[in-house]
């Protein structure tokens, strides 16, 4: 697939922004299968062929994340400036 037709992250990160809330793991990949589609494939400025799951986990190992036992935001000030 390539990334013409895969998701990019840019849209879960906005999602998680838009929503002012802290996302439980579990709650977001939920949310992103009922948003994007649970075969979704995507892809960041610097990956691609990710599943859900991989794009949060490589979101988290870049540090675009603030994670507390209350769950998981974006970190604004760690993205990206482009789109």
């Amino acid at each position: 697939m390539s990334t013409a037709e895969s998701i990019h992250g840019h849209d879960v990160i906005d999602m998680i922004i838009a929503s002012g809330r802290r996302w439980g793991r579990e709650e977001l990949m939920t949310t992103i299968a009922e948003r994007f589609g649970s075969e979704a494939v995507f892809h960041t400025c610097s990956a691609t062929g990710l599943s859900a799951e991989g794009l949060v986990e490589f979101l988290a190992a870049k540090g675009k994340f603030l994670e507390n036992d209350e769950g998981l935001a974006m970190d604004v000030t760690k993205l990206c400036n482009h789109d």
